[in-house]
């Protein structure tokens, strides 16, 4: 079958970069629900770790949609069985590696033992092994929904992407803050099967993400005029990345100052699936590509940006590890998290993380099957 793929175009450096910033963010998360069970957390510093960084995961969603469909023709046959496999080899083999590595891991150090097998069908398929790893079976779904988001992406218009955002807005506005469907998710009886699919929506729900995979396809689809539009208004792009995340920055203070929420009800109200964390995904998406592509930034940068984006993947997949292991060595030697103690923290944990993915890598180019399992490369032919 001729496969659905134009010449090759040059290189986009913004996508490897933004891996790279997306990944850092999301270790600030995890880093943040360490430093916020201190009860005298430093609210800013929060604010920090666990707000400003809420773009990081949607953003993912939006580079993995703009990488799919930067090199595809849109009006030419598509191999859906020649894609999954791909996909399926880049994600899912590492996706089920790393799952039951945190399984044996955790079930030695915390002595819970290994799950059943029925209990373990339901981790996998939700993605629970490791709370970072949900973001793979998401994109899973996205992928063998591909089809549908190819014919999607050929009838988008703009109009079209003003009403899917609306939409986007509505929907994760009812599933994370209706009261009566969110009370009748926690009033099932714990042995209701329905219970499990509607408590972790979050883990496999692609209508969660939907528009800013389609906005991520759609600009791919028309790179040209993209391009030329970040060029003409990158000052525009800045201003509003900072509008939005001033608004949801804002939305935070209020609900801790005026509405009396702890920090972490805060955060857990002011986050990526609110109206204005879903605005602030969309500008930074469109904000650090521009910077990316058109902003002059300091030469020295550029290693920096490309290892961090060249290790995103096995970072992401690996921090928990050094996440657990400081912590235990804080709370063994008495240390607590304070503020300069989870500055440290993170930087450690990105280091190590960093680390980590850079010698494995090296291994992986002797013992090929540990690239494979850990983050899906295979040696060239």
């Amino acid at each position: 079958m001729q496969t659905a793929t134009t010449p090759r175009k040059p290189r986009l450096a913004a996508i490897e970069y933004i891996r790279g910033i997306s990944m850092m963010g999301v270790i600030g998360i995890h880093i943040g629900s360490q430093y916020i069970m201190n009860p005298a957390a430093n609210i800013h510093l929060v604010a920090l770790f666990e707000t400003f960084t809420r773009f990081s995961v949607p953003i993912f969603f939006f580079i993995s949609a703009f990488g799919l469909f930067y090199n595809l023709d849109l009006h030419a046959p598509f191999d859906f069985g020649k894609f999954t496999q791909r996909r399926l080899k880049t994600v899912l083999i590492p996706y089920l590696a790393w799952s039951l590595l945190y399984l044996f891991h955790d079930g030695l150090l915390y002595g819970v033992g290994f799950p059943d097998p029925m209990h373990l069908l339901s981790i996998l398929f939700f993605g629970n092994a490791k709370y970072q790893l949900y973001f793979m079976v998401i994109l899973l779904w996205f992928y063998l929904l591909m089809p549908l988001w190819i014919k999607l992406v050929r009838h988008l218009t703009i109009p079209r992407l003003c009403m899917m955002l609306a939409l986007q807005i509505a929907f994760d506005y009812w599933s994370s803050f209706s009261t009566s469907f969110n009370l009748y998710v926690y009033s099932l009886p714990d042995d209701d099967i329905l219970k499990p699919f509607l408590m972790y929506r979050l883990n496999y729900w692609v209508l969660h993400y939907f528009f800013i995979f389609l906005l991520g396809g759609y600009l791919a689809s028309h790179t040209a005029q993209f391009m030329d539009f970040m060029k003409k208004h990158l000052h525009g792009l800045t201003a509003c990345f900072f509008f939005t995340l001033g608004g949801l920055m804002t939305y935070y203070y209020e609900k801790i100052f005026l509405s009396g929420y702890t920090a972490l009800e805060a955060i857990n109200t002011a986050h990526q699936l609110c109206p204005w964390g879903i605005l602030y995904t969309v500008a930074a998406s469109f904000f650090f590509f521009a910077i990316f592509t058109y902003q002059k930034y300091p030469a020295v940068l550029s290693p920096l940006l490309h290892l961090l984006g060249k290790h995103s993947y096995f970072a992401y997949l690996s921090h928990p590890l050094f996440i657990t292991y400081i912590g235990l060595w804080l709370q063994n030697t008495g240390h607590l998290i304070t503020a300069p103690v989870a500055i440290s923290f993170y930087a450690a944990t990105l280091i190590f993380s960093i680390a980590a993915a850079v010698i494995c890598r090296k291994i992986g180019e002797h013992i090929p099957i540990l690239n494979k399992i850990t983050i899906g490369v295979y040696p060239s032919k």
